[in-house]
């Protein structure tokens, strides 16, 4: 499907991405064909992508999820979903998770531009992203329990992950908004900037992300991404066998 009925585009320029939403009239509002279309780039990416840089046009990163759509009774409304067997209500969603959860695949590193709102849903795609680079103006809302809901697209444990079991409840449970200062202090953001220098922080991020050798920033990903889930000891094991697979590929004795 095109880009102008799914309200979002990937284009690519060598190794880097570019995913963006593009339903400027309504911020960006995400729907579930949305999310199908997205959960489809994984696929559709070139082998030789390395950054994947997610944004919105027009004024918005993402206002959220598209009311007009989740509140009528066609495919992917509330209506539709409560009708639905619990499982199969259970497997629809994770299929909506799935145009998220891409974004973590170790072998690409992503990065979020966001300016002005990321709320819910679009909160929840800034948290898809490995980095986040804000513009001043951002605002980052986890309104979901505003319409009695949950946040389900795969961004509590990332939000956990970064402010803590505390600071995460407090956000979801208020559904208050956040600005980028705040975000920024209590580790939200990597980097903050004015709204006029976004793309080109970006643009350096990506060029940093890409001065070093792919093989080497893929192990240095999954080092990261699963140190929490390993005491120091598997750490240390883990770290000591991806240096040996470096070394033997550098020396030519790789697989």
């Amino acid at each position: 499907m095109t880009a102008e009925a799914t309200g979002v585009r990937l284009t690519c320029d060598g190794p880097v991405a570019t995913v963006t939403l593009c339903r400027p009239d309504v911020l960006n509002a995400q729907t579930p064909a949305m999310w199908r279309a997205m959960s489809d780039f994984s696929r559709d990416l070139p082998g030789d992508v390395r950054v994947v840089v997610v944004r919105g046009e027009g004024r918005a990163f993402s206002a959220g999820l598209d009311l007009s759509v989740a509140g009528a009774s066609g495919p992917g409304s509330f209506a539709e979903l409560a009708t639905l067997p619990e499982q199969e209500c259970a497997d629809r969603i994770a299929e909506f998770q799935a145009g998220f959860t891409w974004l973590h695949r170790p072998d690409v590193i992503s990065v979020a531009a966001v300016h002005g709102h990321a709320i819910g849903a679009g909160f929840q795609l800034a948290l898809a992203c490995d980095l986040r680079v804000l513009a001043t103006d951002a605002k980052l809302s986890m309104a979901e329990v505003t319409l009695g809901l949950v946040p389900d697209l795969a961004g509590t444990k990332r939000l956990v992950e970064l402010v803590g079991y505390a600071r995460a409840l407090e956000i979801c449970a208020t559904g208050r908004r956040l600005d980028a200062a705040e975000a920024d202090r209590i580790g939200l953001a990597t980097l903050v900037v004015p709204p006029t220098e976004l793309d080109g922080a970006v643009r350096d991020l990506t060029a940093g992300l890409l001065a070093g050798a792919r093989d080497a920033v893929v192990e240095i990903k999954a080092l990261l991404a699963g140190a929490a889930g390993r005491s120091h000891a598997d750490q240390q094991r883990a770290e000591r066998e991806a240096q040996t697979r470096r070394l033997r590929d550098l020396a030519g004795q790789g697989e």
